[in-house]
């Protein structure tokens, strides 16, 4: 009897034993789930710090004292002038300094009309140059002054327009004419205002 006492016992505490085996398996699989569950966590929160790549998008190139020529049949067509060039990689140009351009007779050797602005910046690919603020052009030969604050030129079709408010005064007639948008050819020696919105007569003078 006591022997079976005995082995009932020692069966009951090696089944115990077995259970509580089990419970701290259990146990240490729940930490060990627990434990990747926050690795995950903090690696996420750490890829989240990280800063986002940011592409450089400014200048590449400054130059100073840009003097810029056009050329057709060896006569010289066009001169621009400012101060300062900034290039870009898509190899736009911006302007910030004043910008003065010269366009010259058919033989380049005289200039008929000048411009100037505040600054400008030029667009590669649609190859057209914008001037902006206090543009002035005057022609020489017609004695014509324009005013606008936003002028384009385009060098392959010998165009200058813009959509601005614009000014045109002439110092031979006293004529002041005010429209919205106008078109050009480069010298300013014929034009086009699209919306004229006055006339005025002075008497005489820029």
């Amino acid at each position: 009897m006591h022997n079976g006492r005995f082995t009932m016992h020692n069966g009951y505490w090696h089944k115990y034993v077995r259970l509580r085996s089990a419970g701290v398996f259990v146990g240490r699989m729940a930490l060990y789930i627990v434990h990747c569950t926050l690795c995950i966590t903090l690696l996420a929160c750490e890829e989240e710090k990280k800063p986002a790549r940011v592409e450089y998008k400014g200048p590449i190139e400054e130059i100073q004292n840009v003097k810029l020529l056009y050329s057709e049949a060896a006569a010289l067509k066009v001169k621009l002038t400012t101060a300062k060039q900034l290039r870009y990689t898509n190899d736009d140009r911006k302007y910030p300094k004043e910008v003065f351009v010269d366009f010259y007779d058919p033989t380049g050797q005289q200039v008929v009309t000048t411009l100037r602005s505040d600054s400008g910046r030029y667009d590669k690919i649609k190859d057209l140059y914008t001037v902006m603020g206090h543009v002035v052009v005057i022609n020489k030969q017609k004695r014509e002054k324009l005013q606008t604050n936003l002028l384009h030129w385009n060098p392959n079709t010998k165009k200058v327009f813009t959509e601005s408010r614009v000014v045109v005064s002439s110092q031979l007639t006293g004529e002041r004419l005010y429209g919205l948008g106008l078109d050009a050819n480069q010298d300013f020696s014929r034009y086009s205002i699209r919306k004229p919105t006055g006339v005025f007569n002075l008497e005489g003078g820029f």
